[in-house]
């Protein structure tokens, strides 16, 4: 069996009594065993309870060969390391959090087990999903599958590397300001970023809870629109999820899209890009031309100063979530002579460089005296980066973009230089400023080395399905996506 296989593909041999669960489980985890070392994309593998689950899918199968209303049964899925599963370590990549185990599961996670997917692991990440290059774990470095010296992007850095070193069949990560988006564009698989509140994060360990969002990393499209069916859906332990209703993603799936109107924000085509990944995007917007999409200029003003509010926002929402880690009540604990030192010490001890980075940031923004000049500021250009989506909005139906400037920089190439570092968020961290839903699917490969090169769109809030349906056909209609590893 070939571990590059889409969900939809082992859906039919799985229904068709080809093959069992348990091959398929069992081909996944030789996989793992074979390669992970290398790469690292997965810090822990349940290789007991994902054989355990394999078989309860097939015992289920035998029953019932037609089974509807699972539609992952059987299927190996990876969980980002920050995503609360019930009996599992939920470290964050974090030493704050490395022998703590997950008391329940995230809301997301139980959708999975619902729908028969297999849990086969624990996929790396940066430190509390701080980073965008998953070099900043205490697990260690992911490596990308298509260059051990290259990143996998971050921070969902793991679940996108395991999709792509075939270690999954999909997996979920979350996205703050692309690390969904980014990491997919690096590993050169799909990665889906839903609307905010469309997907709850019940069971996610908040990073900034007005950007975080939960959602699929695949091989491709149908795949992606398949955990979305899963994941997707109003859920009451999270006060911003949405009560919206949740149709079938998979259905526009192969529509015309005739008449489609893209838009290309100008403000996204700018010098500085590498010329490889302009000229991928390029020859993007001339297949979407040639599928009888109507292409069209648009403006985004206020884009400048994204990087500047987004990075003012998600500190200062980083430094309130992250001081339940306290030493007192769950987690790491180093004790002192009293409480201010314990705290002092604990926290010294088990957060890592860039999480204090933004902890400090973050308090600095919201103290007495800077609150006004930075944190209330930043949310008043929140809003009018908003309003230039919903302008540009009222013109086209989806915003193509890159969704990197770059393919995968070298591992340590900008660790030293946080700067450079975040400035690769720079198409993408918008979408979560705004809270619409966007998506990256492989568009090229630069040369020496061979990389891949991804391309973003993105959609109104909760029109995934015209977003889903305008990416697949792009998807279709060219051969990117077939390339793995």
């Amino acid at each position: 069996m070939d571990t590059h296989e889409s969900i939809s593909s082992l859906q039919v041999r799985l229904q068709q009594g080809e093959t069992t669960s348990r091959d398929i489980v069992s081909t996944y985890l030789n996989r793992i065993e074979a390669s992970n070392s290398e790469f690292n994309a997965l810090i822990h593998v349940d290789t007991d309870g994902a054989l355990a689950q394999a078989d309860a899918a097939d015992k289920a199968l035998a029953a019932n060969p037609k089974i509807t209303d699972k539609p992952l049964i059987g299927l190996p899925v990876a969980i980002k390391a920050n995503i609360a599963e019930k009996g599992q370590p939920l470290t964050c990549a974090s030493k704050m959090l490395e022998n703590f185990v997950a008391p329940y599961d995230a809301t997301v996670v139980s959708k999975l087990k619902d729908a028969g997917a297999v849990i086969i692991g624990r996929a790396n990440l940066d430190e509390f999903a701080m980073g965008s290059s998953t070099e900043n774990s205490s697990s260690g470095v992911t490596r990308n599958p298509w260059s051990k010296e290259h990143t996998p992007g971050g921070s969902s850095g793991g679940s996108a590397a395991a999709v792509s070193a075939g270690y999954c069949a999909g997996s979920l990560g979350s996205d703050t300001g692309g690390s969904i988006r980014q990491p997919a564009s690096f590993c050169g698989c799909v990665g889906m970023k839903p609307s905010y509140g469309r997907v709850s994060r019940f069971g996610l360990t908040a990073f900034a809870s007005s950007l975080d969002q939960i959602g699929p990393l695949t091989l491709g499209v149908r795949d992606a629109a398949t955990m979305l069916n899963v994941i997707a859906g109003h859920d009451e332990l999270d006060s911003t999820s949405v009560p919206q209703d949740v149709e079938d993603f998979t259905q526009t799936l192969g529509e015309d899209i005739k008449g489609l109107k893209v838009g290309l924000p100008k403000e996204y085509f700018v010098d500085g890009m590498d010329p490889q990944v302009k000229s991928a995007v390029d020859a993007a917007v001339v297949q979407y031309s040639k599928l009888g999409a109507e292409i069209e200029e648009v403006s985004l003003p206020h884009t400048d100063y994204a990087i500047a509010t987004y990075y003012i926002i998600c500190t200062a929402e980083a430094s309130a979530n992250l001081a339940r880690f306290d030493g007192i009540r769950y987690g790491a604990r180093v004790d002192g002579k009293d409480p201010v030192e314990l705290y002092s010490k604990t926290r010294g001890a088990g957060f890592g460089s860039e999480v204090k980075r933004r902890i400090i940031l973050g308090t600095y923004v919201l103290s007495s005296g800077y609150y006004d000049a930075y944190y209330l500021r930043a949310q008043k250009v929140r809003t009018l980066i908003r309003q230039d989506f919903q302008k540009a909005f009222e013109k086209v139906d989806i915003l193509l973009t890159p969704t990197v400037p770059t393919p995968a920089f070298k591992i340590g190439e900008k660790s030293m230089d946080p700067l450079q570092m975040y400035l690769t968020d720079i198409f993408t961290i918008s979408a979560n400023l705004v809270g619409n839903c966007g998506i990256s699917l492989p568009c090229g490969f630069s040369e020496n080395p061979e990389l891949p090169i991804g391309l973003q769109l993105m959609g109104k809030s909760f029109e995934e399905s015209k977003l889903l349906k305008s990416a697949y056909a792009f998807e279709q209609s060219t051969d990117w996506h077939q390339a793995s590893p």
